[in-house]
């Protein structure tokens, strides 16, 4: 087992940051493209979430916490920003709190997608916690979305 925690300002930048960290921090379980690819890209829209809707433009701190645990992958995206009211709408496909922007509302379904595991939990004013696992290589069961 291999812990590592991050913790950076809620800027558009540090998206990239925050998805190869995750990423390389992956590679001893040696994940496939395809498997890192599905990493990288739910640690980016989590993050993206605290970023857009958590925080609505102003800056504050984003963690990321990561676990390793045989051939999984936990990953936890947490921030203390304005939370979700209502975690089972935001779950919805298409869902956005911001529709007079160029946002699809598919971030959390992305997450969902490309992770074996997925979880939010959130309290308004408070900020929302992201806790996602990818298993990686193995048998068709284990890597099943």
């Amino acid at each position: 087992m291999n812990r590592m925690k991050i913790t950076f300002l809620s800027r558009s930048e540090n998206e990239v940051f925050a998805r190869n960290v995750v990423a390389a921090f992956a590679l001893p379980l040696e994940p496939t493209l395809s498997e890192l690819s599905d990493v990288k890209t739910a640690v980016s829209e989590a993050v993206t979430n605290c970023i857009v809707h958590a925080y609505e433009g102003d800056e504050d701190w984003v963690s990321i916490e990561c676990q390793t645990e045989g051939n999984k992958l936990h990953i936890v995206v947490t921030d203390s920003g304005k939370g979700i009211e209502d975690v089972a709408r935001a779950l919805t496909p298409f869902y956005t709190t911001c529709p007079g922007e160029e946002r699809s509302g598919m971030g959390f379904t992305i997450m969902q997608t490309f992770m074996n595991e997925f979880h939010v939990t959130s309290q308004p004013g408070k900020g929302t916690r992201v806790e996602m696992a990818k298993c990686f290589g193995g048998t068709a069961e284990a890597n099943a979305r």
